[in-house]
């Protein structure tokens, strides 16, 4: 079995911003000497989630608003009256979705259901630079 670490940035807007990263993944794939295996994709930080959904308008709405309505962003959290930085529902999102996800791969292809995409939502409340780190564990191509 081998394991490569990979890593790339993304920037972006905060408040429940949700980014395909799909093709960024695959394109990593298909570069590695990879054929088999699984491929973590990891978000260092505690207020920024990975996940899949299908990638389409409705759904970039609806996930946004159920996560204001199960942990609204306008509610007082202990986490803002020690650190007073406004984002206790950030990190709580963060810790429900959760910061990585594993999906399989075989002969270089990530095995996604057709209406299945990898997302990163940033649940901050403000922009930022988020560091990806994507992580292959397999076989290499014979050959």
């Amino acid at each position: 079995m081998n394991i490569e670490t990979q890593e790339f940035f993304l920037d972006t807007k905060g408040n429940s911003d949700i980014i395909d990263i799909t093709s960024v993944i695959g394109d990593l794939l298909n570069k590695s000497d990879y054929s088999e295996g699984q491929v973590i994709i990891f978000v260092p930080g505690s207020t920024a989630a990975i996940t899949t959904i299908e990638y389409e308008p409705g759904l970039l709405k609806d996930l946004p608003e159920f996560l204001d309505e199960i942990i609204p962003a306008n509610r007082n959290y202990h986490h803002d009256q020690t650190w007073h930085d406004g984002n206790g529902h950030a990190h709580l999102r963060s810790a429900l979705i959760k910061t990585s996800l594993t999906v399989p791969f075989k002969q270089g292809r990530l095995l996604l259901g057709t209406w299945q995409q990898l997302i990163f939502i940033d649940c901050d409340n403000r922009p930022r630079k988020r560091r990806i780190v994507v992580q292959f564990i397999g076989n290499k191509k014979v050959g």
